[in-house]
């Protein structure tokens, strides 16, 4: 399957990455394959900590996602 390089880009996925296929009665999703988070207690919380090693997570720019998403939407 080929996955378009902007789609690639966006969705910050590099070679090796695993994806599984959702397929229902009208779409197909490839969602990223991860491990569940562990929930730890941190105090009185509960948090949940990434089971993954930290050099193995996506590099993400959150502030940039949020501003594609506001731009998004035309008001």
């Amino acid at each position: 399957m080929v996955i378009p390089a902007a789609v690639r880009e966006r969705a910050r996925l590099a070679p090796g990455t695993e994806l599984e296929v959702i397929a229902d009665d009208v779409s197909i999703r490839l969602v990223r394959s991860v491990p569940p988070p562990r929930i730890v207690r941190s105090g009185k919380r509960l948090v949940a900590r990434p089971t993954v090693a930290r050099e193995k997570l996506p590099n993400v720019d959150l502030s940039r996602i949020m501003e594609e998403e506001r731009n998004r939407w035309p008001w």
